[in-house]
């Protein structure tokens, strides 16, 4: 069996050569997957959100731009989905993960380093193509490394990532803003180099040797009935994350008063960064509720905190409340999405959830050019509005009882 090739403890004389503890394989990709997860979620693509006001300064770039903008680098993150899943099989989760690692560095680099436009484009597109590399083929390292019984655990664990990614953020946003945010993306390139060597060293290379043959991907794979609310899940769940974070921090800075707008921004930033780490917990949250309730929970009070910072953004206490609401149930909600597919598809799980990232990522592509539309027209509070009623209406297609 894979499991049996990669061991927590060693004998003989490298056992004999290192008296230090080591980290089980559960937790050597935990936290590989954190870090990984943080720099392309947390910085790669969350980052614009945080940053737009700046950008769109530097840039003197209009609102729907700015939105098409958003879904391009969206679409690039769709197809890097598209790549993994049909090559997961063949090349294992290393070299998966070190393309986008490596996307996210190059990326913010060059866009830290742009002079107009299209550069700052081609950078915000490739490093946005980078969670599409990341995030599912550790469903396949999961398989391979940890045991069952802790896997879903792991799953869990590894998209709260992006909660330390934005933590980390917002005090660089707070420190390096107006004319010093391109210092900000060049070390957010320097923490993407960081985390990929790390998962360089962790991670298993090559494809996974089985006894048996992987079933052959046919439509109806893809298309089998308890997909179905998982995907339409998905989509929704891409929609109203993306709207949120690219005009949250906009939202705030329209209503601050001025002179105040960035460091209410920066703090809105690492409230909702620092509360979505409370993710860690969500293995225990699932186990506990089951799946079923929690997508319940998870999408009312996402639809919760988009209504109040869309109709109350000179509020403190509603962009606060608004924050600390956000931060955790986003990122449950993207450990729910890995879990719920990992027991919709565990024959082939990177490939089966690439597949239902592929339906988040329809959504991601929708949303902010859609949003960016209604924001023009009707104001940004418009959009987050009709984020969370979308949010209420995923009630809908919640997960199977069990």
């Amino acid at each position: 069996m894979p499991i049996a090739t990669i061991r927590t403890h060693t004998t003989g004389p490298s056992h004999r050569r290192s008296s230090r503890p080591k980290l089980s394989n559960a937790r050597r990709l935990g936290l590989a997957g954190l870090a990984a997860v943080g720099v392309s979620f947390g910085f790669a693509r969350y980052g614009y959100g945080l940053f737009l006001p700046d950008i769109r300064d530097d840039f003197d770039l209009p609102m729907s731009a700015l939105g098409l903008i958003g879904s391009a680098t969206y679409a690039g993150y769709l197809v890097a989905l598209v790549l993994v899943g049909i090559l997961a099989a063949r090349v294992g989760p290393r070299a998966l993960v070190t393309v986008g690692g490596l996307s996210a560095t190059v990326g913010m680099t060059l866009v830290a380093l742009a002079n107009g436009w299209p550069a700052l484009v081609a950078g915000l597109i490739l490093a946005g193509t980078s969670p599409g590399w990341i995030w599912a083929p550790y469903s396949d390292a999961a398989e391979r490394m940890v045991l069952p019984e802790r896997r879903e655990r792991v799953l869990a664990l590894i998209p709260s990532g992006t909660a330390f990614g934005v933590a980390a953020a917002g005090p660089l946003a707070l420190m390096l803003h107006g004319s010093s945010w391109t210092y900000a993306w060049l070390l957010f390139g320097a923490g993407a180099l960081a985390a990929t060597i790390y998962n360089i060293r962790v991670l298993p290379a090559g494809p996974a040797t089985r006894g048996r043959r992987p079933p052959r991907l046919g439509l109806g794979w893809f298309a089998r009935r308890q997909a179905v609310p998982l995907y339409l899940t998905a989509l929704s769940y891409g929609v109203v994350g993306s709207v949120f974070w690219l005009l949250a921090v906009d939202a705030i800075t329209t209503a601050a008063p001025s002179g105040d707008h960035d460091g209410i921004a920066a703090l809105f930033w690492t409230a909702m960064g620092t509360a979505g780490t409370a993710g860690i917990f969500a293995g225990a949250v699932f186990a506990r509720l089951g799946l079923r309730r929690s997508h319940v929970a998870l999408f009312g009070l996402l639809a919760v905190a988009s209504t109040l910072l869309g109709s109350a953004p000179s509020a403190l206490a509603a962009v606060g409340v608004s924050a600390v609401l956000y931060g955790p149930s986003f990122m449950a909600g993207s450990a729910l999405l890995a879990v719920w597919s990992y027991q919709v598809f565990p024959e082939r799980p990177t490939t089966g959830f690439s597949a239902t990232v592929f339906f988040l990522g329809i959504g991601t592509i929708a949303g902010p050019a859609a949003a960016g539309a209604l924001a023009a027209h009707h104001g940004v509070g418009s959009a987050l509005v009709a984020a969370a009623a979308l949010s209420v209406a995923t009630w809908l297609t919640p997960p199977p009882a069990r």
